[in-house]
């Protein structure tokens, strides 16, 4: 499962890359530099997301990305509020879902370094 949750931050974090302007949009305004935030977040995630498909430095990447979830939470918070649109819907319920459903990918991160 690991390599799983590894494989599927991977591709998160290489979409950062094609699918850029998509990521800029749910950057809270407050925030300047969007273009170098979402790169920069892609990054994270290709590097934390190939440490756990490839089963190297799990506990350090589990703790990462924990602290890394909880860091881009705020994101997935304004995301939902302001119902943004994905794949050119507007999905309120699956944007709340996904808010939600960061508590047990982070406790699942947070988990996975303990191992």
């Amino acid at each position: 499962m690991r390599r799983l949750y590894g494989a599927i931050v991977l591709y998160a974090g290489i979409m950062h890359f094609f699918k850029e302007r998509n990521f800029r949009k749910i950057v809270p305004p407050i925030l300047p530099f969007k273009k170098a935030i979402v790169y920069l977040t892609g990054v994270i995630e290709v590097i934390l997301g190939a440490m756990l498909a490839l089963n190297k430095g799990t506990k350090y990447a589990g703790k990462g990305l924990a602290y890394f979830l909880i860091a881009v939470w705020p994101a997935n918070i304004y995301m939902a509020q302001k119902n943004v649109k994905i794949a050119g819907k507007r999905m309120p319920a699956a944007l709340w879902g996904r808010v939600l459903f960061q508590i047990p990918l982070i406790k699942w991160a947070w988990n996975i370094s303990k191992k």
